[in-house]
């Protein structure tokens, strides 16, 4: 047998050890999944195509916009259950909680503008018209209000108790997603038939300034980093988002998504953006700074579900996935990691 110096031995060893290593850290990173889905939740009898979904904190409940079905569905996020299907909507498509008064709002895509649930028995308090195509909803917890998106091109202030349009302002198209600032007094507003972003005063509601979109269009949905002064708009010709810097109004950075998205969320404790897509995946970036984004997760989920909602407080993150052939709706649920 020959004997191999100790040099030899102590290399090749080396490097087998190193290779080990390596093996192992390279298997620790692949098990720290950045989106881990951990149940769904049944949404029985819901057929057609679901909007958006909202959480309310105090109830600890998910309201779920099931356009195609003309219900709201009523989930129990703590016990992963259904509690209750709602009745009497024309296309509810956007949805928003008022937890201090107990109100849900609702947002008809025909006829009824935003109609006003009791958030104990879920019983129509108001209705307020304000016209067709009714979508996008937002609740302003420091003025006390919802901000409704509705017909060709416009939003409203509406008081959640009273049922009263407070104020509106005119817009270049329909209004699809829009985030709320809440160190100032703007709203970002994306508006996909003009090509633009609005910044609305929500003082005067005027419309303060408008940003163009050059670089890619069909903006639907959008987050906001206020820290950061960061706005990430999500557009679908071609599939990407697009990072505005909201004090100066410039393109700082672009990376391509899934296809036909239509929510997205920025995790600030994480620095990550969560994005769904009818084409059928969730993806997830790591802010990597200076406006640069890698995708960590490419993750197939079904056909049409493009609508989510990110609850930081629960880290979690609710995936809303419409029946199609032997595919049932039903919420998937995604831990979102420590």
């Amino acid at each position: 047998m020959r004997h191999r110096p100790v040099a030899e031995i102590l290399l090749k060893t080396g490097r087998l050890v190193t290779a080990l290593v390596a093996l192992g850290l390279a298997s620790g990173l692949a098990g720290q999944e950045p989106l881990h889905r951990v149940g769904a939740i049944d949404l029985p009898r819901v057929d057609g195509r679901i909007d958006h979904l909202a959480y309310d904190s105090v109830g600890r409940r998910l309201f779920v916009a099931a356009l195609g079905n003309n219900t709201v569905e009523v989930l129990d996020v703590e016990n992963g259950t259904h509690l209750k299907s709602l009745p009497g909507f024309r296309e509810p498509q956007g949805i928003a909680v008022a937890p201090e008064v107990r109100v849900v709002g609702v947002a008809n895509g025909e006829g009824d503008g935003i109609q006003l649930l009791d958030g104990g028995d879920y019983h129509v308090t108001k209705s307020v018209p304000l016209g067709d195509d009714s979508d996008n909803v937002r609740y302003d917890a420091e003025a006390h209000v919802f901000y409704v998106g509705y017909g060709g091109g416009a939003l409203a202030s509406v008081d959640p108790t009273e049922g009263k349009v407070l104020s509106t302002v005119t817009l270049a198209g329909h209004p699809e997603s829009f985030q709320v600032e809440r160190s100032g007094s703007r709203m970002f507003v994306n508006v996909p038939d003009a090509d633009q972003i609005a910044v609305v005063d929500r003082s005067s509601m005027k419309v303060m300034a408008v940003w163009p979109l050059t670089k890619a269009h069909a903006n639907f949905p959008m987050a906001l980093d206020e820290e950061n002064h960061r706005l990430f708009i999500g557009c679908r010709r071609p599939a990407m988002v697009l990072l505005y810097d909201t004090m100066t109004a410039r393109v700082t950075g672009s990376f391509s998504i899934v296809g036909d998205t239509d929510d997205l969320f920025y995790d600030a404790a994480r620095k990550r953006v969560y994005v769904s897509g009818g084409d059928g995946y969730l993806d997830v970036f790591q802010d990597q700074g200076s406006g640069s984004f890698t995708r960590l997760a490419h993750i197939q989920t079904a056909a049409g579900a493009r609508t989510s909602l990110f609850v930081p407080e629960r880290s979690r993150l609710y995936l809303a996935v419409p029946h199609r052939g032997s595919q049932k709706a039903e919420v998937r649920v995604y831990d979102v990691g420590p």
